[in-house]
């Protein structure tokens, strides 16, 4: 922001060094000024559903690592109807899969932009743990059903999370959002602006705020990385114990 103000303010003071001397501001076309107005409004609407799309996917994100969490959760809290030993695996195999997740394919996914096949694999082991055991009564019968139901929620967040490490917006649209964003600060020196401390000002705060704009669509441009990101909160939530 503070280069972006730099720069206006720098290139206005060398045009009007090198002004003419009968250079009279006044007296701007009135097309020029219809087509500065016209291209800030078009550029502001783009601006906002840019911001619009990737807070979008990033609330998307958020709500993916909740319902994962979620589900694993029910599953861990679920499967107490069933005997100790089937008990405490089921619950061993959701804290080893989600510690993971806390602890090292996070950090791979902010690095990386993706998922591990460690954290696949051990999803696929609290699937076999959970599926392969045959209910013994009709109590654990009534669990059965709720518990795959929770677990192919759990592998549907999973998948979901994967899909969206990636950046949301493609480059054709990167490159749209910087060109515009020069365009209509260089059409803020087609109106001739004078080296008055109001006129700087503005135009120094107008880039600013562009600038602002592009470096918070970045920001949020990648759900799991950067300053305003996606946390494990949820998975720590839920199960305390697999921070340290």
């Amino acid at each position: 922001m503070l280069g972006a103000c730099a720069v206006v303010v720098v290139i206005t003071l060398l045009r009007h060094r090198t002004a003419a001397e009968d250079e009279d501001p006044s007296e701007t076309p009135d097309v020029i000024e219809y087509m500065t107005m016209w291209i800030g409004v078009v550029y502001a609407i783009v601006l906002g559903l840019a911001i619009a799309g990737v807070w979008e996917a990033r609330s998307a994100a958020q709500d993916y690592v909740q319902a994962e969490a979620q589900a694993l959760h029910e599953i861990s809290e679920r499967v107490r109807v069933y005997p100790p030993d089937v008990r405490d695996r089921v619950r061993g195999d959701v804290d080893s899969y989600v510690g993971y997740v806390v602890r090292t394919e996070w950090r791979r996914m902010a690095d990386d932009g993706e998922v591990t096949e460690r954290g696949a694999e051990l999803l696929q082991r609290l699937r076999a743990d959970v599926t392969d055991y045959r209910p013994a009564n009709d109590f654990e019968a009534q669990a059965y059903q709720p518990l795959l139901d929770q677990l192919a929620a759990a592998d549907q967040a999973r998948n979901a999370r994967a899909d969206s490490t990636g950046a949301t917006m493609p480059p054709v649209v990167w490159w749209g959002l910087l060109t515009g964003g020069l365009i209509t600060i260089g059409m803020v020196f087609a109106l001739q602006i004078r080296r008055t401390g109001r006129e700087l000002i503005l135009a120094g705060l107008f880039s600013a705020t562009i600038a602002f704009m592009l470096f918070l669509i970045w920001d949020l441009d990648a759900p799991y990385s950067r300053g305003i990101a996606v946390t494990t909160e949820p998975f720590l939530t839920m199960f305390p114990g697999v921070g340290g």
